[in-house]
């Protein structure tokens, strides 16, 4: 059943106009009709099941609470180096699939990508449609937020546990870190990512200084986009999988 976001706070047993946008995808795309259902998450991220009153305009009957305890409990925030091509928007689509609460870009060092104004806002806003896509499809109860952090701003992230994905410290045989550090139950993680040229040294020193902590992430070299996936496939197999956070 598809599944759609309303910037709207809904009420069980209500009835409601939904935005064109949703309504051209289910009335024009999906062809449906008055008294088909589909799924409806709110402004508070709950979830409900809704039917169909009238196509035009669209307004929906709320019938039902049917939100499930689907998100990572664990507040995710990764923070990437501008990748080369299109290797963004396969991170924010599989990383919203994965549980991310938050997606952020930054201009590293030794990137051979940089993001500039005044392409930034319309890149990020198609960064954002994606997201909302693939929170849809995956049947999330919240989109992630996508965005470009300065230098500093990246310095000066605050969580329960703030750590930097460095493959030296991988090279060195370092394998404990994240782990010993998600026993720890923080509610709220950061993790920073390099480019393909990786994190230049300074900027892993100055990261370090502010309270971050290297982890490494296996034996094995990732890709800049596969390094974030690895990461929360990680987190979501010890919180969700293994019934640590139980």
């Amino acid at each position: 059943m598809n599944r759609y976001f309303t910037t709207d706070a809904v009420t069980l047993g209500e009835t409601l106009q939904l935005d064109k946008t949703i309504a051209h995808h289910a009335i024009k795309v999906l062809r449906q009709q008055a008294g088909d259902q589909f799924e409806l998450v709110d402004a508070n991220h709950r979830a409900f099941l809704v039917t169909i009153t009238t196509t035009e305009p669209l307004t929906v009957a709320v019938d039902q609470d049917i939100t499930k305890p689907v998100e990572l409990p664990i507040d995710v925030h990764i923070i990437c180096g501008v990748p080369k091509s299109d290797k963004a928007e396969l991170i924010v689509q599989k990383a919203t699939e994965l549980g991310v609460a938050h997606i952020s870009f930054f201009n590293s060092q030794w990137a051979t990508a940089k993001w500039q104004q005044p392409r930034v806002a319309k890149k990020l806003a198609r960064l954002q449609s994606i997201a909302q896509g693939a929170a849809e499809q995956s049947h999330r109860n919240r989109i992630p937020q996508v965005d470009l952090l300065s230098w500093q701003e990246v310095q000066q992230q605050s969580a329960d546990l703030l750590t930097v994905a460095y493959e030296e410290s991988a090279k060195q045989g370092e394998a404990k870190a994240l782990i010993q550090g998600l026993q720890q139950h923080p509610k709220s993680l950061v993790t920073v990512f390099g480019p393909e040229g990786g994190l230049a040294p300074a900027e892993v020193t100055q990261l370090t200084a502010g309270g971050y902590i290297t982890v490494g992430l296996g034996p094995r070299i990732l890709r800049t986009e596969t390094a974030p996936l690895y990461l929360l496939s990680a987190v979501s197999a010890f919180t969700e999988l293994g019934g640590f956070y139980a």
